[in-house]
């Protein structure tokens, strides 16, 4: 090795054990990771209006909502963007729904009227007009036929009072068919609703809101939705978690209280429950993240990133936390079979395909492969995971057969994180579900020779998409199957992740992107697995060292997409990544 190929390999030393050093510094007291998720210009504007209207309207209301609604919105109008508004995050350009959610919590409470104005002037630019009828056109317009997101934005800006008083607030909010949630769970996937699987609590609360102010003129519709209250609202109270958050997320925990509070239902159950769950989850400066945490998530990147780390006794109480972390019972909510990992600790989580073999893959670095404990919780991922398999051959995220809407359908991303899960602990077994995977890779790759995936973005890139993470994480099973289409499928998405590489040696979410530290260490990591690519890969390490001042400086880029497409950073994901990325490729 030369002189400068030494010093540059010591360099990539330093920097991953740094890094490293960090990462391990970072976890929790009990052992685990939590990390920490992005404050959220959406989340804080969905809570201020929530406990405004529950102020308002439930005469027994905790003090502390007055104090929580005025730092909310203090909070909003010192992180306006400069051209008056909103993106998910403090580091996001201004978008149509969170600016419009943002200019009706601002116009709540007196106070914040220049925030407000600004907001609405930049609504006025990007819809051209704030009337109802125009601004649910460009938000619907913005959301297809899902109307998972659209539809509580409109039902917030009626709530708020932005679109006027009485019924005539309500025209341009269209219904939802709330009493379809009586149904058998298993008619879901058939019924082709225009909300997606998660979305249930909104489906539920939203679409009685929307009927207690503008009932449908159809008298048979009015009828059916009539005799329908009292049992839907009986099942969201059934599906609410302890924690009284709803998939531990701020937003659809929101619009469900709003929605309660708005249309005479303050005092519910339910409502009570949410808002505890709202204010214990409001940070100091007064915002609010979009979900409690992600601490099974965070906590299995950790170890696929430093389980060599880690020494007998930290690997032992990572088990036991990850094993008391799988789903033992039928959720109540998505009605999810047991074996599935939700992405928290937290009880308002719903197993997921992307956890659940991630779960899976830590427990195989963590534990003796004789652990029968072990063996026993992975067999049952495996067949979770099997069962949840599309008719496609590919993984989606929480329930089988819906495909309907882009939240439900089969990804790449989750897919090839579920064939190396199998790959591990069931070979044989799931011997035909792994095929079928591989072939719903190979069918789904782009013709460039990149893969979509699902639950990363890029807020520049076209059509928001991330085909480096995407690309990256299936090139983790590069060396998983031998059959020719598959080998052809690697090749092609080598040769386009070489060809995404800035000249810098950095990578962006997609070719010609401003490159970022989690992008780069995934697409590092992902090459070095798939192997042949060596250049490219000190090139990107390279880039690493030089951008994380050898593993001592990681700032967090907004790459995470979470329901509906709102955008958020977790501080670890630098982190995590570049550990990973470090560990691997040619010396």
């Amino acid at each position: 090795m030369s002189g400068e190929l030494a010093l540059e390999a010591d360099a990539v030393t330093r920097t991953r054990a740094a890094a490293r050093r960090l990462l391990l510094e970072a976890r929790l007291p009990a052992g685990h990771w939590e990390g920490h998720l992005s404050s959220s210009a959406l989340s804080t504007a969905t809570a201020v209006c929530a406990l405004e209207l529950v102020r308002r309207h439930r005469p027994d209301a905790p003090e502390s909502l007055g104090g929580l609604v005025a730092r909310g919105l203090a909070w909003l109008a010192s992180h306006q963007n400069a051209d008056g508004g909103y993106g998910d995050t403090t580091d996001s350009p201004s978008n149509i729904s969170t600016t419009t959610l943002c200019w009706a919590a601002l116009g709540m409470v007196p106070g914040q009227e220049a925030a407000a104005g600004r907001a609405g002037g930049w609504l006025k630019k990007d819809a051209g007009d704030l009337s109802p009828g125009p601004l649910a056109r460009t938000i619907a317009d913005r959301y297809g036929k899902d109307r998972t997101f659209s539809t509580p934005i409109l039902t917030m800006c009626a709530l708020s009072g932005r679109f006027g008083a009485g019924r005539e607030a309500w025209s341009s909010v269209p219904g939802l068919p709330f009493e379809l949630a009586m149904l058998p769970r298993s008619w879901f996937g058939a019924l082709g609703l225009r909300v997606v699987s998660y979305a249930l609590p909104a489906l539920i609360a939203i679409g009685q809101a929307i009927h207690h102010h503008h009932p449908p003129g159809n008298p048979l519709t009015r009828l059916l939705r009539n005799r329908a209250r009292a049992g839907t609202l009986r099942l969201l109270e059934a599906i609410q978690p302890a924690s009284g958050g709803f998939l531990e997320a701020t937003p659809l925990t929101s619009f469900v209280t709003m929605s309660l509070a708005g249309s005479g239902l303050a005092d519910h159950a339910v409502a009570r429950k949410a808002v505890g769950f709202l204010i214990a989850s409001a940070r100091e400066d007064g915002s609010w993240a979009i979900d409690s945490n992600l601490a099974t998530w965070i906590t299995t990147l950790s170890v696929h990133a430093v389980g060599d780390a880690l020494s007998a006794g930290e690997r032992r109480r990572i088990r036991d936390w990850l094993l008391r972390q799988q789903h033992k019972e039928v959720h109540p909510y998505t009605g999810a079979a047991p074996g599935g990992w939700a992405w928290t600790d937290l009880s308002g989580g719903v197993p997921d395909a992307d956890d659940t073999p991630g779960a899976m893959l830590a427990l195989s670095r963590l534990a003796d492969p004789d652990d029968l404990e072990v063996k026993a919780a992975a067999s049952s991922g495996v067949r979770w995971l099997i069962d949840l398999q599309n008719s496609d051959g590919g993984v989606p995220t929480f329930c089988r057969g819906w495909g309907k809407l882009p939240f439900d359908q089969s990804c790449p991303d989750l897919t090839a994180h579920a064939i190396r899960a199998w790959s591990v602990w069931a070979p044989g077994p799931a011997a035909p579900a792994i095929r079928r995977a591989f072939d719903y890779l190979v069918r789904v790759q782009q013709s460039d020779g990149s893969w979509i995936p699902l639950w990363f973005g890029n807020q520049r890139a076209p059509e928001q998409a991330n085909p480096v993470y995407g690309t990256s994480r299936v090139l983790l099973c590069a060396g998983l199957d031998s059959g020719p289409a598959w080998t052809g499928a690697v090749r092609r998405a080598k040769d386009w992740l070489v060809r995404a590489q800035r000249d810098d040696g950095g990578f962006g979410g997609a070719p010609g992107l401003e490159a970022t530290i989690e992008e780069t260490a995934l697409a590092v990591e992902g090459l070095a697995v798939a192997g042949g690519c060596d250049e490219a890969v000190v090139r990107g390490r390279r880039w690493l060292v030089q951008r994380t001042a050898e593993g001592t400086r990681f700032e967090p880029s907004p790459i995470g997409l979470y329901f509906a497409r709102l955008w958020y950073w977790d501080r670890l994901y630098p982190l995590i990544f570049t550990v990973a990325a470090l560990g691997r490729g040619p010396a």
